[in-house]
């Protein structure tokens, strides 16, 4: 623009008499008010959506670039402890008052993983044959907090910890909530919510207690200040193992929270009327944890100790039944024993009965049948064998069960009175009657008995005995079977080291499946005439392709890699020509899109024609 005018402005003055100069100047005036004001100037400009951030969190950096294209996409530097991931790029094209500006947006998403200040350095980008640079900009990432709020300052999710009771005893069990509020109204907060509902792991992080399971509660809803929530619960169960101070954390999550943008909403090509208008949000990932919770466990009392107590903790109640009764001596008595109530059901033993030494008493088998998720609430079954040696017993002497209650703070001891039985003397075996052979009278000298069995005459049926497996072909094969199995484990590891460190035979790979599956898209775009979809999959395969053959970002690929990379390189020029097209036809669509399906189809073989030619060129 400078040249022209210098050349404008001199040769109007060496050539042109004065009412031609005025011609020119009128004609240069209505030119100049033609050429939009993004090619009078140039800018490159670097924000942050916000300064302050908690960690676990992102922060949106957004490159703009106004009045030219980036010679090479400038990237932020890598920084200790924070990532720094490619969100993609975007055009935006606007006409004000018959002036067209075009901008370009690149957007990075900032995680910091530590509390700090990161110092963002100015970048540099070339535009036109001009340097333009950027300000420096600071984050702050602060400590995770326990909840996520909004601008308003209302919460949009937290996490909460329940303990019905501040002191408990060793070995007692105890249900701990862990309470997930999502505010109504966030777009994701139904998936939010039902992700907490099919979580099959524990929640909670404690030393000193046993886990023993974790179940979910019912989904309700809850109004805390000016919102209302749904909360999902699990329920966990736990029994303190030490005494002292116990400690209750949950786990630490990272939540993506979707806030909708008021008054923003985006227009669907199919819904030019906005009848199924999709409201837009904002995304905002934020790290929650519940405050933790503080318990005191305390020891069993040493006083007054029943001599059978085995450790059962809890609230139990006990019932006895016995059959049969009438029995004989060594005839079997079966012994049910049920222990119901509230409490840990899989530690509890049933004690030993001294009183029973006149019988012969077997192992006993156990039932747990529980009412409760938990398994805290229910009735323990025990089948004991007894068998009674005399037949002066006249009972089954009583039983004894005894725990400690937690809510008495007392040691309690259950009986059940004896059981009559009537136990018989054992009937006795009659000797069998062993009979003798008789001798005729008369008879001297009578046979004598034949005492030695006679030798077998014939040997019966004979069969073939099969060759031993060592001889047989089939279990000589079977023996290759695990020498294979291991070269093939070796070939396969060799094969995942070989990708392992190898990063661009790996992305070589990855980037022949995308483009693989991108010309299934690109098809379907055509077919369906999809112009917008089609031309935004071209342009998203030819990043990657040339991404993976420069070693380079796919985001960080412009039409300025032609002249940069791959013409210095060697690349044909019917190839770069192509290319060049592909790129032009995709900005072009952007303001002019192709409307007939046969010429999406058309584009197709050229863009195969590319890859073919791009791959075949050593870079």
């Amino acid at each position: 623009m400078r040249r022209l005018l210098l050349w404008v402005k001199f040769n109007t003055r060496r050539r042109c008499p004065a009412g031609l100069r005025c011609l020119f100047a009128l004609v240069l005036s209505l030119l100049l008010g033609a050429v939009p004001s993004c090619l009078l100037a140039a800018s490159f400009t670097a924000t942050l959506d916000r300064e302050t951030i908690s960690v676990g969190e992102s922060a949106t950096l957004t490159l703009k670039f106004e009045g030219g294209e980036p010679k090479a996409m400038p990237t932020p530097p890598p920084l200790p402890n924070l990532q720094i991931t490619g969100e993609g790029s975007s055009r935006n094209i606007s006409i004000v008052n018959g002036r067209m500006s075009a901008s370009i947006l690149q957007n990075f998403a900032l995680t910091p993983t530590q509390p700090g200040v990161y110092n963002i350095p100015a970048l540099r980008a070339e535009i036109d044959r001009q340097m333009l640079t950027t300000p420096p900009l600071k984050l702050t990432a602060v400590k995770a907090g326990a909840a996520a709020a909004d601008s308003d300052g209302e919460k949009l999710a937290f996490f909460k910890l329940f303990v019905p009771r501040k002191e408990v005893y060793v070995g007692e069990v105890l249900g701990v909530e862990f309470q997930v509020f999502v505010r109504e109204g966030l777009a994701n907060a139904e998936n939010i919510l039902q992700s907490f509902d099919q979580y099959g792991g524990c929640p909670l992080k404690a030393e000193g207690v046993s886990i023993l399971k974790t179940a979910h509660a019912q989904r309700r809803r809850m109004r805390s200040g000016n919102s209302v929530y749904g909360v999902a619960t699990l329920v966990t169960s736990l029994s303190p193992i030490k005494t002292g101070p116990l400690t209750l954390g949950s786990m630490d999550v990272n939540l993506a929270v979707q806030i909708p943008l008021p008054n923003q909403r985006r227009r669907d090509q199919f819904d030019p009327f906005g009848i199924f208008n999709q409201v837009q949000v904002q995304e905002r990932r934020v790290a929650l944890s519940a405050e933790p919770e503080t318990l005191t466990v305390l020891p069993l009392p040493k006083d007054n100790v029943p001599a059978n107590f085995n450790g059962a903790v809890g609230s139990f109640s006990l019932t006895l039944s016995a059959g049969p009764t009438n029995v004989a001596v060594g005839d079997p008595i079966t012994v049910k024993v049920q222990i119901s109530g509230q409490g840990a059901f899989d530690a509890l033993t049933l004690p030993e009965q001294s009183a029973w030494s006149g019988f012969k008493t077997y192992p006993p088998t156990t039932k747990v049948d529980t009412t409760d998720a938990l398994g805290l609430q229910g009735t323990k079954t025990f089948e004991q064998v007894v068998v009674p040696q005399s037949a002066d017993i006249k009972t089954l002497p009583a039983i004894s069960f005894s725990f400690f209650d937690p809510e008495q703070k007392s040691y309690r001891t259950l009986t059940q009175p004896p059981v009559a039985l009537i136990v018989r003397p054992a009937g006795s075996t009659p000797v069998p009657t062993v009979v003798n052979a008789t001798t005729r009278v008369g008879q001297d000298n009578p046979p004598p008995t034949q005492d030695i069995v006679h030798i077998k005459p014939r040997l019966g049926m004979l069969a073939e005995l099969a060759p031993p497996l060592v001889l047989q072909s089939w279990f000589l094969a079977l023996q290759a079977v695990p020498v294979l199995a291991w070269l093939s484990a070796v070939i396969w590891r060799r094969r995942a080291d070989q990708l392992a460190n190898n990063p661009r035979l790996r992305r070589r790979r990855q980037v022949a499946q995308v483009l693989r599956q991108g010309l299934g898209e690109l098809r379907r775009h055509a077919a369906e005439n999809k112009s917008d979809d089609f031309f935004a999959t071209l342009f998203r395969l030819l990043q990657e392709q040339l991404g993976e053959r420069l070693d380079l970002p796919a985001s960080a690929i412009t039409e300025a890699v032609i002249e940069e990379h791959l013409r210095p390189r060697g690349v044909p020029e019917a190839a770069l020509t192509t290319l060049h097209e592909l790129f032009q036809t995709c900005n072009l669509a952007r303001y002019a899109p192709i409307k007939s399906s046969q010429e999406l189809a058309a584009i197709i073989p050229k863009f195969e024609a590319t890859l073919s030619d791009l791959q075949g060129v050593k870079l």
